[in-house]
This record gives C-alpha cells, structure tokens and sequence, in this order.
C-alpha cells in the first residue's frame, strides 16, 4: 500500500473516532437508579388543587380483634370547600392516619353539594337538617354577626362561604350525624327560583 493510501486511511479512523467521542460527550448521563434505555424527561407532576380549602373534623381509632390479636385503623372525617358557595364532606378508612385523610379527601371532592345563598352571605331562611337523632336548627343573621355554630357545624359553613348564621344542634352530638344534618338542611333550602317554579310563576311576580 502507498503512503498518500495509509496516510488517507488513518484520517479516515480519526476522523471517525472524534465524531463519536463528540457524540459520547453530548449525551446526558443516566441518573442513578435510573433504568437503562430509560428517556431522560420525565412526565411533570400536576399541579395540586388549591380551589378548596380542606378541614379534618374527627379521627377515630378503629380496633378490630381477631384470632392473631388486635388489628388498629384509623377513621377520618374531612370537609372540603371553595368559600364561594360549595362544600362537600367525606369518610375515609385506613391504618395510618395520612391515608385515611387521603381516603376522605378525596370522597369528598366527589360529593360537593350548592348551598344558596343571599345579600349578607347568608341563607334565605331558617331551616331544620335531620339526620337519625341529630337536629341542626339554622337562621339567617344581619351582616356583622359571624358565624355562631361550634364543631362541625362551623367546618361546613365556613368553608361553603357563609359569614353570618345563627346555628344550634339537637340530639345527637356525633360529627358525621351533625355534618350529615348540616348537609341534610342546606339541600332542603328553597331560594325565590325554585318557589317560582312550585307555583308555576315568574320571580318577579312572587315579589310583587
């Protein structure tokens, strides 16, 4: 072979060997634990949900005995709202505590109920929620009252977006029964378009 032939082929080899390590050199390294052939972006998280505001009303210790011994849960009793007029509430159930708020947050996302409202950020009129042998009694207030209700009364009104509200419980002082009343009432609430509708009417004829 000539020396312009060997002197071509070794240019060639280099050549091809710096085009690679340009290569090698331009590639990200693998993080560690990460798997091999695995695409360096990952998916984003999604952004958490700040419109509702959550509360946890009770935790209960659940004790189950069986034939290896005790077995311990844990019960949570969460209210979710947004302060502009929807509130939902929610159970969970699980062996840690996290989990089980995790459980009812979620639930009770997927059950959020309306609650009318009027001039004042209050309710239309009085009403009486029932459930088993609870009784939530609620009334309407003049603006500057705040809210007067205690436990879990005060949870469900305060993050549904009512500011003035006179309340009292009757019976049964279990959280779940008085939230389930609370709820109970604020779905049997009439506002002036479903009177109107009852009756066959315009709004504002039922004024006049």
């Amino acid at each position: 072979m000539e020396e312009n032939q060997v002197e071509e082929v070794v240019e060639t080899v280099e050549a091809t060997e710096t085009e690679e390590n340009a290569k090698v050199a331009t590639k990200k390294p693998f993080k560690k634990g990460d798997k091999k052939g695995a695409k360096q972006a990952r998916p984003q998280r999604k952004e958490k949900d700040n419109r509702f505001e959550e509360r946890v009303v009770s935790i209960n210790k659940i004790c189950k005995t069986v034939k290896g011994g005790r077995r311990l849960r844990f019960s949570a009793l969460v209210v979710v709202g947004d302060g502009k007029g929807y509130v939902g509430f929610g159970t969970g159930k699980a062996a840690e505590v996290p989990d089980a708020i995790k459980k009812a947050l979620e639930e009770a996302k997927k059950n959020l109920f309306k609650v009318p409202m009027v001039k004042g950020d209050t309710i239309p009129h009085e009403i009486i929620g029932n459930y088993g042998s609870s009784q939530v009694f609620m009334k309407p207030a003049n603006a500057g009252t705040g809210i007067v209700a205690g436990g879990p009364v005060r949870a469900v009104l305060e993050l549904a977006g009512v500011k003035n509200i006179y309340s009292k419980v009757y019976g049964s002082r279990a959280p779940i029964n008085i939230v389930r009343a609370t709820i109970n009432g604020i779905e049997n609430m009439k506002t002036l378009s479903k009177v109107a509708a009852l009756r066959g009417k315009e709004p504002k004829d039922i004024l006049a």
